[in-house]
Formats: C-alpha cells, sequence, structure tokens
C-alpha cells in the first residue's frame, strides 16, 4: 500500500521499535494524526529529552539522569553486596521488591556466541574492576534463566572463584500463584533444585 511520505517515515520508524510489526506501526501513526500537535509535540520532546537526558552510570551501569546514579550515591547501601543483571529494567524491577539494600552491576546484555555476543561485549570488564575492592563480600548473580543468561552466570562465577568473593544465583522456579500442573519440566527441576528448609 502507497502511503504520503511524512506517514510512510512515521510507519518506518515505529517499525524500528522491538516487538512493532507493519500492522501495528501503521496503526500508531494514524493514531499521531488524530492527537492534539500540543499533544504530539510533548511525546517529541519527550523522546529527544529521554535521548538526550539520560546516560549509563559510570559505576554500575544503570540508566541514569546523574553520574554517579541515586543508587551508587545512596551510603546507607550494603556496598558488601553487588546484584548484577543484565539490563537496566531489572534494576527497576529490583528495586519495586524493596528487599534488597545492596548495590547493582547492570551487563547491558548476556554472552551469546551463537549472536557473537562475548565476555568482551558486556560489562564483565568494569565488574571485574570493581571487585578489586575489598569491601565486596557477595556477588548475587541475578541473569535470566535461559541459556545466555545461565552461561553468562557460570562464565562469571568461574571468574570469581578465585578471588574467595562469594558468588551465589538467584532461585528459579514456580511463580508465586503458579500451578504445579501448568510448569514445564525444567522450571519443575528448578524448583527442586533450589528447595530450602522451612
Amino acid at each position: 500500500m502507497h502511503y504520503p511520505e511524512p506517514i510512510s517515515k512515521l510507519i518506518d520508524s515505529f517499525m524500528k521499535l522491538p516487538g512493532i510489526g507493519p500492522k501495528t506501526a501503521a496503526r500508531l501513526a494514524f493514531h499521531v494524526l488524530s492527537m492534539k500537535e500540543d499533544t504530539v509535540l510533548d511525546f517529541a520532546k519527550a523522546l529527544v529529552n529521554a535521548k538526550r537526558n539520560l546516560m549509563y552510570c559510570s559505576v554500575c551501569g544503570h540508566i541514569t539522569d546523574q553520574d554517579p546514579c541515586y543508587i551508587c550515591e545512596d551510603q546507607k547501601r550494603d556496598r558488601s553486596l553487588i546484584c548484577v543483571v543484565q539490563d537496566p529494567k531489572d534494576v527497576i524491577a529490583m528495586e519495586k521488591m524493596r528487599e534488597f539494600n545492596g548495590l547493582y552491576h547492570v551487563l547491558h546484555g548476556s554472552i551469546s556466541p551463537m549472536d557473537g555476543i562475548g565476555p568482551e561485549d558486556i560489562n564483565i570488564p568494569d565488574l571485574l574492576k570493581r571487585l578489586q575492592d575489598e569491601t565486596v563480600l557477595e556477588v548475587i548473580l541475578a541473569t535470566n534463566p535461559n541459556i545466555e543468561g545461565e552461561a553468562t552466570a557460570m562464565y562469571i562465577s568461574r571468574l570469581l572463584r578465585p578471588s574467595g568473593i562469594k558468588v551465589t544465583r538467584i532461585a528459579h522456579g514456580l511463580p508465586v500463584g503458579g500451578d504445579l500442573e501448568y510448569a514445564d519440566e525444567v522450571t519443575l527441576s528448578k524448583a527442586i533444585e533450589g528447595r530450602r528448609e522451612i
């Protein structure tokens, strides 16, 4: 289908976002056309401001508008504990829980040889530099429970073993409120592996 060039460019722009196919992109583009001009301008400003004013924390790699980020700056946090996650979204998820009071380290990805991503392509070297500070006693590996996340966790745990720093992995298994009958074998297996005494 042939669209006027401005709409066509807008559709192409929306299609660059993850999970947006041609139909959804066209629907979003036509929705933007129906919006009030000042609403569209606010939307455009929000996009530009996010891109211009956000950066990655030079300490942990979390997304921030100040460097270092508010978490690394907070002196009340437990500096002996670093939770390693794959993405800034994971930090936000952990912070919503309000249970973890340590620091974070964001890898910005995971090891994936199939995609040509090795340990040097994610934020592992900076993690090793941070761990030279003798205040860190434990590293919690909170990478995703998929092949790439497991490979990344195993790689980091092997790297850290000689340092004497305690390395733990978050538990995997059944979600709270889930039913056993709907769980797959791998999830059940991880739930059994991660069992604890009550």
